[in-house]
């Protein structure tokens, strides 16, 4: 018998681990509750928003396609090179902007509620202690009839009061009673203190009748003075200073208009590295359609800084709807000044340009409903803060980039086949990743809200519900990834030997969903909790074990190698972000007191 409880209770130590934080409640992934909603409110609009750009893209593409062949090849490189140069600065300012604005906000709004008790406590003590309740109170316990017999001991005695008396003031002195006369002006004072009670009551009860009226008044529609105060001061205080706002901002005002100078001056030689040369009929149009949508590019990080702002609040419906109007004016646009006005690829550089100052415009009007743009003074501004964090994620970046394209370069080094085949396979490979973005920013922005609470409990539903739901979307892609490019390759293209290679990939392609997926939500896990610094040297160091296995698998199995190597690569990255959050380590160390208790 001590043996098998000795058994049991080393079984249920065991599933104390914080590593099996992932297993709990499993069974509640398919659950709309609150938090269900939570998440889902949050993921499917953010979803939507990150897929919304390559799907307008693929729209440009195919306008441009009508043009010629030559303009399609020029513009693909520009979009890829400005896309390129947009990543490195876009991702580490959106993540970071969604945490900090996060926690910010929360900590200014759990302030405010406490300054709101406090001064309901204060109230409620001032409306108890009134003078006439304390009166009220003292008499019931005879508190005053003691005040009456020191009124009596304090009075002249009689002989005295009589030698300054009338004869007959002095009579009825002598037939009156001293304790009845004090007993006379307890109870005057009472029906006093009674009746000014009464008519506060009364004041009160006419006060509270006006402020239904208002109420009522400005229910069917007519605004009161008094309500339409009360408005005012809630819209104010909705209003409020978000420091890291206002940097994010600035930040990003400051890398957009650098990132123009840079492509819009160094466009010939950028595309000299990208593979087009002077002497190729592409370097023209080219040229003319990255000079002319780099124009652009202090709108694009401008909007998605405030993308990330919004995300902050737990709103990412706000930046959906924004961006499908964008969107849809540059689908608009795009035949009217390629073809109607003549203007050719410059048409559809215009077009996109023009959306994007569109949607700035229409974030921006939004965004000042919401918080004050500058701060009170600059030394709120959270430079040194967002320089750290965004250096390290900029790392990141840089790894991850490296990573991806060097299998790209590998995958060119094996001949064109193998190079169409491999672009093909990783575009859809990387795209399929979208769905998974939208559940990492709905759990980084309420982690961030609930790390700013301390409200650990709900970091812990939220990480659990958003991995498990993670795990159920890598499986659905992978059904869905699988069987659309079995059944759909034929698509992209008609060649058979690129054909075959493309089957050869669908296993990997598809095979790693589930990791790839979980992955992604792993890093907004980890950004909620602000671990940004464990999520840059982890990445790192997982990108220098997979640069050396696409080396090495490369060049010992070809183009299967890469996918190989690609495979240890997302797993590395799953496994560091899995790591981090099973050992209960960094910023999850409070797992270990919850799950071993």
């Amino acid at each position: 018998m001590a043996e098998n409880r000795s058994l049991s209770s080393d079984g249920r130590n065991w599933k104390r681990m914080p590593f099996f934080v992932f297993f709990r409640d499993a069974r509640l992934v398919f659950k709309l509750d609150t938090l269900g909603w939570e998440i889902l409110g949050m993921a499917v609009p953010a979803a939507l928003a990150v897929a919304a750009d390559p799907i307008a893209s693929l729209i440009d593409t195919a306008f441009i396609g009508h043009i010629g062949p030559v303009e399609l090849a020029a513009a693909g490189i520009s979009i890829a090179l400005f896309n390129q140069a947009s990543r490195i600065t876009i991702f580490p300012l959106v993540s970071i902007t969604t945490s900090f604005v996060a926690e910010e906000d929360t900590v200014g709004r759990v302030g405010i509620k406490e300054a709101e008790k406090g001064s309901d406590k204060q109230n409620e003590t001032t409306d108890q202690c009134t003078p006439e309740d304390a009166m009220l109170e003292d008499m019931e316990r005879g508190e005053a009839g003691k005040k009456g017999q020191n009124l009596e001991k304090s009075l002249p005695k009689d002989s005295e009061m009589k030698e300054f008396m009338p004869g007959d003031v002095k009579l009825d002195l002598e037939k009156d009673d001293p304790k009845q006369n004090v007993e006379n002006a307890e109870s005057s004072s009472a029906k006093k203190s009674r009746v000014k009670r009464e008519s506060m009551q009364e004041n009160s009860t006419l006060e509270d009748v006006d402020r239904d009226f208002d109420d009522d008044t400005t229910m069917d529609g007519k605004a009161g003075i008094g309500s339409s105060k009360r408005k005012s001061a809630k819209t104010k205080t909705e209003k409020r200073h978000i420091a890291s706002a206002s940097t994010a901002l600035l930040f990003g005002s400051i890398l957009g208009v650098f990132q123009a100078i840079v492509l819009i001056l160094g466009a010939k030689p950028l595309l000299h590295v990208m593979g087009v040369k002077s002497s190729s009929p592409m370097i023209a149009p080219a040229l003319k359609y990255l000079k002319l949508r780099s124009l652009g590019a202090p709108a694009v990080l401008l909007s998605l800084a405030m993308q990330g702002i919004f995300r902050g609040f737990k709103d990412t419906k706000t930046p959906l709807y924004v961006i499908v109007v964008g969107y849809t004016i540059n689908i608009i646009l795009d035949p009217i000044l390629i073809f109607v006005l003549r203007l050719g690829i410059s048409g559809a550089a215009i077009a996109h340009v023009l959306s994007q100052y569109l949607i700035l415009s229409i974030l921006l009007c939004m965004l000042m409903r919401k918080v004050y743009l500058l701060p009170p003074s600059r030394k709120e501004l959270q430079f040194s803060r967002f320089l750290k964090n965004g250096g390290l994620l900029l790392a990141r970046v840089v790894a991850v980039t490296f990573c991806v394209t060097l299998a790209a370069s590998l995958a060119a080094r094996l001949g064109s086949t193998s190079m169409a085949a491999f672009q093909t396979c990783l575009q859809v490979w990387l795209t399929s990743s979208l769905l998974s973005d939208g559940l990492a920013v709905a759990g980084q922005a309420i982690l961030a809200c609930a790390f700013a609470e301390k409200d650990y409990k709900k970091a812990t539903a939220t990480a659990n519900r958003v991995l498990q739901m993670g795990v159920v979307v890598g499986l659905g892609l992978l059904v869905i990834v699988g069987g659309g490019l079995y059944f759909g390759a034929g698509v992209f293209t008609k060649d058979k030997n690129v054909l075959h290679l493309m089957y050869l990939g669908i296993p990997f392609i598809a095979g790693t969903q589930p990791i790839n997926t979980l992955a992604f939500v792993l890093d907004g896990v980890n950004f909620g909790a602000s671990d940004f610094a464990y999520t840059a040297y982890s990445m790192i160091i997982m990108a220098i074990a997979s640069i050396t296995s696409e080396y090495l698998l490369a060049k010992a199995r070809g183009y299967i190698g890469i996918w190989y190597a690609l495979i240890i690569y997302m797993g590395l990255r799953t496994v560091a972000g899995v790591w981090r959050v099973g050992t209960a380590t960094g910023p999850w160390r409070f797992l270990r007191g919850r799950m071993l208790s």
